[in-house]
């Protein structure tokens, strides 16, 4: 199993694109297994373990959020409320196309101790501390720090252009997540930029944090939505066609959704489709399966995602390669 964790998605890039010599942003994923999928970025071996202990509330962000402590002594950030499947699922095909992800794990049911005093939190917890169906996040490595005057749009960064940042709003419309807000929106920006000590100095992580609103529809306020097997596979056969000469069509809408599907070239889907084609559907049906997804959903979103990746091979045949 590979080994490379980080505690955040980055942005894939080669360090040769970065204007950083210190900037680390990809790596090739090498050989991923049905492990891989079914455990993600955090492997077998970091997979929380109960009981758990309530720490206190998190009232960050829009979904509701516990802080626990499991048997081994690993602290959690624990989500409830619909984005408990598509985070773990959006984590381990990340991970697979060698970009780092968070360990994040789907959690069927379980008890935690100790709990009081809960807010936004308190539907989800029974009154013996139980719960059902919760993603489980390690939080970010104290070596790890976000630098506060450093961020990024889609369209401002050191890296516009490159196949890897282009491989990633790829993968942004392949798993249909239309929350792709930057800097541009202030405070409820899902990008940033992290500093983690190296041999050589600070090493700094751009990075695009927030993968819960996928594997649902793609659109407008009152359109969108999250984990709907029906509306992704619905919206599956206007994923991406060719346009005129090398062009492409992209049929998402979301967030800054012009930013997202323009500049991908030909070439940028044949860099990407390098790992994507090897994802195989057992690995996508294990990956799916770790995430809590139905039998129904699992066939449902398998299929989705395999048509979605036939479209993008279906674009580079003929396409003359300009390396």
């Amino acid at each position: 199993m590979r080994t490379f964790i980080l505690c955040f998605l980055l942005v894939a890039v080669l360090p040769c694109a970065a204007a950083d010599s210190n900037a680390l942003l990809w790596q090739e994923p090498g050989k991923i297994t049905v492990a891989d999928w079914i455990w993600g970025p955090g492997g077998e071996a970091r997979a929380p373990q109960g009981p758990f202990t309530f720490l206190e509330e998190d009232l960050n962000g829009t979904n509701p959020k516990l802080k626990v402590r499991d048997a081994k002594g690993d602290h959690w950030i624990v989500k409830f409320g619909g984005e408990d499947h598509s985070e773990v699922f959006a984590a381990r095909l990340l991970f697979a196309m060698g970009y780092a992800a968070q360990p994040s794990y789907f959690v069927r049911s379980g008890v935690i101790t100790g709990v009081h005093g809960l807010k936004r939190a308190k539907p989800f917890i029974g009154k013996q501390g139980e719960f059902a169906y919760a993603r489980f996040k390690l939080p970010q490595s104290k070596k790890v720090t976000r630098v506060e005057r450093l961020d990024w749009s889609w369209t401002s960064n050191p890296f516009v252009a490159t196949h890897q940042l282009n491989g990633l709003k790829i993968l942004m419309m392949l798993v249909s997540n239309w929350d792709a807000k930057d800097s541009r929106d202030g405070k409820g920006s899902n990008t940033a930029v992290y500093s983690r000590p190296g041999p050589g100095g600070d090493r700094l992580f751009y990075a695009f944090d927030d993968w819960g609103a996928t594997l649902g529809r793609w659109g407008g306020f009152f359109s969108r939505d999250k984990w709907n097997a029906r509306g992704f596979s619905q919206q599956t056969r206007t994923f991406v066609s060719r346009g005129d000469g090398e062009s492409i069509r992209w049929g998402y809408r979301g967030k800054h959704g012009r930013d997202v599907t323009s500049g991908i070239r030909i070439e940028d889907v044949r860099w990407l489709l390098t790992n994507l084609s090897g994802a195989s559907d057992e690995e996508l049906s294990a990956g799916l399966q770790a995430s809590g997804a139905t039998p129904g959903e699992i066939d449902t979103y398998a299929r989705s995602i395999r048509e979605r990746i036939v479209q993008l091979q279906r674009l580079c045949e003929g396409a003359v390669s300009t390396h």
